[in-house]
């Protein structure tokens, strides 16, 4: 049976923003509920390791152990292993599978959306390959569980995050092959000075070029990959300058390859709630329009962490705390003025960091219009449909590069993952508009067995009070929509629900903080 539920707050996401949100909220007195589609709370930042993995090598970021505590010591309700896949009709509850796959409605007077990013990889020849994978990957099974991605490892992309996991890797004894950075963030100039600014970031900064500089670990910088090549593993990687991708300049043996251009928010729930975004110039990410605290148009609804823009761990902390204590004050708790004006110096402090970042490394909409030369018409764009980028080129040239038309027409971004791993690469290869992909139910792979239960329960229930609901009509972007009145057969390609899978594929996304 489908329950219905009603809370203060109900918080999506349990890494360092929910958390640090739900922690306050709760400790004012609100009933919160925080939902997570993982076992364990933390988000990928403070992911546990398996517990015989801890009792050898100890926690991972112990801290976090100690903040779930806290959370769950204040009152907190933890809903782990429950997947957010949507919003019903009415446009505020939430469509929940729970841990035995059973549907849940849940409902909030406030909702925080904490969903954190993913990592933002480019497509090239040879990325279907096993021992292809991201940073974030390499980097939560050498931190949180003492694994190495491979023996001989090539770390490439762009950002400030290929330094620690490179660390990380070498801690367990591999052999990191190079660095390849599209950029040239680490070359003496005037932007680099501001890192004086930043003490402590630029003492963690030296610790990682010591550490890489002791293993003589090669840094190429304006370097981007072009192509892997392999049988049954990838077995060498081609490496080519940034200005000009056509130009192989040097091959590097491996046996693993980690390649991601940084992070994305993870917006689509923000979005499906009605939440107002705007497309970054900079990355043509599409980010939620937010006031200071995280509130969003929407009054109701917050938007923190990751969700709200790439900044790391410590920016994502900031801007929960920020959120709750917004919310205390509507609801007419009395905060204390120097309470208030913490979280806000702290996030000034962090945003300029941020803003040092950005401008040391590439932003995202230059990468996107020099990486699609590396891509041949032969490669494949995306691997859920097997669509190449020859067929994105040429269905965008008829559509004058409307994304989402081009999308309708070729299904690329349409798969399980729903474009989150190519979908900055489609839009780069096909756009000459600053579309972005459209949000869409359900925002998550959801399992058939939630949707066949939801429709049981919604034939049970007396007509007076009974919303429709099919497995098919489960999966449309929401009945408000023009379209969804029409049959199927009638709408365009575009307006059709995609398909459902009976085994969710779930791509690991960055998580809340994982930036930091």
């Amino acid at each position: 049976m489908t329950m219905h539920e009603e809370r203060d707050v109900v918080i999506v996401g349990g890494g360092p923003a929910g958390l640090a949100a739900a922690r306050r909220l709760a400790a004012a007195g609100l009933r919160v509920t925080v939902l997570d589609e993982q076992p364990e709370l933390g988000g990928q930042y403070f992911r546990r390791p398996a517990p015989e993995v801890a009792r050898v090598w100890g926690e991972h970021r112990p801290e976090g152990r100690r903040l779930v505590e806290a959370v769950r010591a204040a009152g907190v309700e933890c809903r782990t292993g429950h997947l957010v896949w949507g919003v019903d009709d009415d446009g505020r509850t939430l469509l929940v599978s729970d841990p035995a796959e059973h549907p849940v409605r849940l409902r909030g007077r406030y909702v925080i959306v904490a969903t954190g990013a993913y990592e933002r990889p480019f497509p090239f020849p040879g990325w279907q390959l096993p021992g292809v994978t991201t940073p974030g990957f390499a980097q939560h099974l050498a931190a949180a569980d003492h694994t190495p991605i491979g023996e001989r490892v090539l770390l490439a992309g762009s950002g400030p995050f290929l330094l620690p996991v490179a660390c990380s890797l070498l801690a367990l004894g591999v052999n990191v092959a190079g660095i390849a950075e599209a950029g040239h963030p680490y070359r003496p100039g005037l932007r680099a000075l501001g890192a004086v600014r930043h003490p402590a970031r630029l003492r963690e900064l030296a610790g990682y070029a010591a550490r890489l500089a002791r293993a003589r670990v090669p840094l190429w910088q304006d370097t981007v990959v072009v192509r892997a090549d392999g049988g049954e593993r990838v077995t060498s990687v081609t490496l080519a300058a940034t200005a000009a991708p056509t130009r192989a300049v040097r091959t590097v043996a491996v046996d693993a390859l980690c390649v991601g251009y940084g992070f994305r928010p993870q917006s689509d729930l923000a979005r499906m709630l009605g939440c107002a975004v705007r497309t970054d110039p900079a990355t043509g990410d599409a980010t939620p329009v937010l006031t200071a605290s995280g509130r969003s148009t929407r009054d109701d609804v917050y938007v923190i962490g990751e969700a709200a823009g790439i900044g790391g761990a410590p920016i994502a902390a900031a801007r929960g705390l920020a959120a709750a204590l917004d919310i205390l004050a509507r609801e007419g708790h009395d905060v204390p003025a120097a309470e208030l004006r913490g979280p806000a110096r702290t996030g000034r402090r962090l945003e300029r960091f941020k803003k040092l970042t950005d401008a040391l490394y590439p932003a995202p909409a230059e990468l996107a219009r020099l990486l699609p030369a590396t891509l041949p018409d032969a490669a494949t764009l995306c691997r859920c449909e097997a669509v190449t980028a020859g067929e994105v080129r040429r269905v965008a040239r008829t559509t004058a590069g409307d994304v989402n038309a081009t999308k309708a027409w070729t299904r690329a971004g349409m798969g399980p993952c729903q474009g989150r791993e190519c979908g900055f690469a489609v839009s780069a290869v096909a756009r000459t508009s600053p579309d972005v992909f459209p949000s869409r139910l359900p925002v998550r792979p959801v399992p058939v067995t939630t949707l066949l239960e939801m429709a049981r329960t919604e034939a049970t229930r007396p007509e007076a009070t009974r919303t429709e609901v099919s497995p098919t009509e489960a999966t449309r972007a929401g009945a408000a929509r023009p379209e969804s009145a029409r049959p199927e057969s009638a709408r365009p390609e575009s307006a059709r629900p995609e398909p459902v899978r009976p085994e969710p594929v779930r791509p690991e996304p960055a998580g809340e903080g994982e930036a930091a």
